[in-house]
């Protein structure tokens, strides 16, 4: 006998457990996880939709009180069926409920109602419809004789405009719908968050020939019988978003669907108006600052087959489209592909299983791609494709790395180097834009020296230490904790601790260095409001500021035609981060960011302010060197143990009682070493998550390594069902994540 788990109707009630049906013997040759069926609900055995999410031979109940399901609601596959089985691939990988997976591909539907719009229509001729008002009229039922009158000029009239303009109410209308005169008609319309008509329409250019040979390598590898994803290598500048837009051109004339994921939401206003400009009403847009009825409607329009191409961030992979064909991940290095919430997946991973399961294809582009999918590439599970040279060959800018200690010695203490202040005045002078940019993310309070800029490490983990309010230095990896230092252990010097400067204060300083100087500051703070992303970045693109200053999301992805001048004011804040990438995010930011410049005609320039200067991921983001730059930190990895050159497991906890929670991952972290033994797994922490406790809620973390990534998830399997039943986690929330 087999039976299967089934959650009812996924758009309508609330995830939170399933229940167990009989499969009917006849179809159990057929029934798989994914599948629509029709079930008995209730006491009263109402009749309901419901999706199948697991199957086995053991009943959880005694097998006379499991009803059987009535029917498979439809031989084919359905989008639903496509997604749920998805979800379950991320349940057994990333180790969530089916119920944390479902959520995330089906997202449960908030109580939207449809957008609807009302008009008159006139039901008679205008001949028929001019006597009559000339009787109405006579009669004085003037308000009908207008409405009828009208109608003759404009035989199908908004209703809201005929009410207001008009004087029609309910009362004057309702004669005429009785005698069959006029009738009602509602049309369902659309919450659109971009208005079509505001864009003009561009044709496509042509290709340049470098352009075009990785577009014909991209093409030869689909026609293999098993083509891989395929990674697209291109300098800042080079030109693979019409790369991008001639394959989404070729996929679409097949009748096929297209997804494109960018990195943040302040790439969407650049991005967007391109494939609007290019393909039209084709495309429609996912963020997370569109309300909750635009959210629906898009989705809608995806699942009608409305739309071909949906643009959006990591959410839009989930985009319910019947006959996928292309997945694009634009800057597929960037840190928000990572979900942070159960289950913890990365969109790179998730979209090559959509794509297998669905007979997609799948592209990467970056000019810094993460280690992860280069490595993949030069293994050859990827088709690396390069582009080397900008578009039309402009040339790279021009970089300064600048030594702030050099600076303080030299007596300055400003945020701006002498060499940065000088290169704004210039572009001042000669009308042309600036960026400055201060990197906040991944700041988590580490500490260095101003004087010859050494930050204190953990001498375990070769991470930097955090400063936490109780005055101890934490490594959020190990555990290690040692007294804060009033001088530096390399120096000596007095002059020691965390940088303090934001972007207020950069804004502050520009304004009292160049008063007639005019500023846009662009950071949570100021772009916390629904369009304020687009606001700035408008403005700036219209040249009404001459400075931009902000963090990161400033130097990803836009192209300032003005632009001639970059400058990262402190490298050292993302380099020092207690993190194992550091290097990697810091050559990322900083190669993206000098790449902002120089876009249009006109040289560029970029100067990078840092205490490391001869660090390799300074250096090599200078020289735009992303090989050098790959060979360096790869060796790093190797002596190490981390990602890519071995696979690593998070077993991240959290809970109200810390004596329980530091119980807990003990007896946890002493169980994973013990089966893990054999395996030769390399077991770190447990330790204080890098935020040990937020809204009295307590953080810990394991870390166990392993060069096979086959030993992990059979660790995690295992670890799950310890969890399950000892009655001790109950009361811990546990996530599994894979670096």
């Amino acid at each position: 006998m087999m039976y299967a788990d089934i959650i009812v109707d996924i758009s309508h009630e609330k995830l939170d457990r399933s229940f167990q049906y009989r499969v009917p013997q006849e179809l159990e040759s057929q029934i798989h996880i994914g599948m629509v069926v029709s079930i008995p609900f209730g006491n009263g055995n109402h009749e309901r939709r419901g999706y199948v999410i697991g199957l086995s031979r053991e009943p959880k109940l005694a097998p006379v009180k499991i009803k059987p399901f009535k029917e498979i609601c439809s031989s084919e596959e359905t989008t639903e069926e496509k997604l749920i089985a998805l979800a379950a691939w991320m349940k057994e990988r990333y180790g969530s409920t089916m119920a944390q997976a479902l959520k995330t591909v089906l997202p449960v539907r908030e109580k939207v109602k449809s957008k609807e719009k009302r008009y008159v229509l006139l039901n008679i001729d205008r001949e028929e419809a001019l006597a009559l008002a000339q009787n109405l009229e006579k009669g004085r039922c003037k308000a009908r004789a207008r409405l009828l009158r009208a109608l003759c000029e404009e035989p199908k009239l908004d209703y809201t405009r005929a009410s207001k303009e008009l004087g029609m109410t309910a009362a004057v209308i309702a004669p005429l719908v009785e005698q069959g005169l006029v009738h009602i008609q509602q049309d369902e319309i659309y919450r659109i968050p971009i208005e079509e008509g505001s864009i003009p329409r561009e044709k496509l250019s042509s290709l340049t020939e470098a352009q075009q040979e990785v577009l014909c390598q991209i093409q030869e590898e689909w026609q293999k019988e098993t083509p891989r994803p395929v990674l697209i290598h291109g300098v800042t500048g080079s030109g693979k978003t019409q790369v991008y837009m001639k394959l989404i051109e070729q996929v679409v004339a097949q009748g096929k669907q297209v997804i494109v994921l960018i990195p943040e939401i302040s790439l969407t206003y650049q991005t967007v108006r391109r494939f609007y400009g290019w393909f039209g009403d084709k495309v429609s847009v996912l963020n997370s600052r569109l309300s909750m009825g635009e959210r629906y409607d898009q989705f809608r329009r995806a699942k009608r087959g409305e739309i071909q191409i949906m643009v959006g961030p990591r959410s839009a992979l989930f985009t319910p489209f019947s006959n996928l064909g292309l997945i694009i991940i634009d800057e597929e290095h960037e840190q928000t592909y990572k979900s942070e919430n159960s289950p913890r997946y990365h969109a790179r991973e998730v979209a090559v299983q959509r794509a297998a399961q669905e007979g997609a294809h799948v592209v990467l582009g970056s000019a810094t791609p993460s280690l992860e999918a280069y490595s993949r590439a030069v293994s050859g599970e990827y088709l690396l494709t390069k582009l080397t040279a900008r578009f039309e060959d402009r040339p790279l800018p021009e970089v300064s790395v600048v030594d702030l200690r050099e600076e303080l010695k030299a007596g300055n203490r400003s945020i701006l180097s002498r060499k940065l202040k000088g290169s704004l005045e210039k572009r001042l002078r000669n009308n042309e834009q600036s960026i400055l940019f201060l990197n906040r993310r991944g700041y988590a309070g580490f500490v260095s020296c101003r004087s010859c800029g050494e930050a204190l490490k953990c001498p375990h983990c070769d991470v930097a230490l955090t400063e936490h309010n109780n005055g101890k230095l934490v490594c959020h990896y190990c555990g290690y904790e040692r007294p804060r230092v009033e001088q530096c252990p390399s120096c000596g010097s007095p002059y020691i601790g965390g940088f303090k400067a934001g972007t207020q204060q950069i804004e502050q300083v520009l304004h009292k260095t160049f008063p007639k100087a005019r500023v846009l500051r662009m950071d949570y703070d100021t772009t916390r409001n629904k369009g304020s992303y687009e606001q700035i970045l408008s403005s700036f693109a219209a040249h009404e500021a001459d400075i931009l200053v902000g963090t990161q999301m400033i130097v990803k992805g836009h192209d300032f035609p003005d632009v001639t001048l970059v400058g990262a004011v402190a490298a050292d804040l993302s380099l020092n981060a207690a993190d194992y990438r550091c290097a990697e995010r810091t050559f990322q930011l900083l190669t993206q960011a000098v790449g902002r410049s120089g876009r249009g005609n006109k040289p560029g320039e970029a100067v990078i302010q840092t205490y490391h200067p001869e660090h390799y991921s300074i250096q090599t983001a200078a020289t735009q060197d992303y090989e050098a730059f790959y060979r360096e930190e790869m060796s790093y990895r190797l002596l190490m143990d981390y990602p890519p050159a071995a696979h690593m497991l998070s077993i991240l906890a959290a809970g109200e009682d810390e004596e329980l929670l530091s119980q807990g991952m003990d007896y946890l972290g002493r169980f994973v070493e013990r089966i893990g033994e054999k395996y030769h797994l390399h077991v770190i922490g447990p330790a204080y998550a890098s935020v040990g406790k937020i809204n009295d809620v307590y953080h810990k973390v394991i870390y166990l390594k392993h060069q096979e990534e086959r030993v992990l998830m059979d660790i995690k399997d295992k670890a799950e069902k310890y969890i399950e039943v000892n009655s001790g986690f109950r009361k811990l929330y546990i996530q599994f994540d894979y670096s």
